[in-house]
């Protein structure tokens, strides 16, 4: 599964390390250091050229980390990395029941709409 972080920047799920609220972690002075030391090291990704609301810390198969900074609220991000039931599919098992059949005692018949 895939995130999408704003503008066009996406990552692998399964990269991430953590995201934070950065008005909340960033009053800690080693949440300052951490970010000040990525920005030294050039692994920030700038996702936005908006108010940032948001930091992703991720860590890829190469073991090399990155800090997305995104326009995103944690919140909205913490929706979008929960996998769900797709409608289509929630709609397709709405529609399906099972019933008794004379030819067979348990047989899937689709309900039109």
């Amino acid at each position: 599964m895939y995130l999408h972080l704003g503008n066009d920047y996406i990552v692998n799920g399964k990269d991430i390390i953590g995201i934070f609220d950065l008005e909340k972690t960033s009053v800690s002075k080693i949440t300052k250091e951490y970010l000040s030391e990525a920005t030294k090291q050039k692994r920030i990704v700038n996702c936005t050229y908006e108010m940032p609301k948001s930091f992703a810390v991720t860590l890829d198969e190469d073991f090399t980390e990155r800090v997305y900074i995104s326009q995103l609220a944690c919140s909205t991000l913490k929706k979008r990395s929960v996998p769900r039931q797709g409608k289509s599919r929630d709609r397709l098992q709405a529609r399906l029941h099972l019933s008794e059949t004379e030819n067979s005692p348990r047989e899937t018949k689709l309900i039109s709409e």
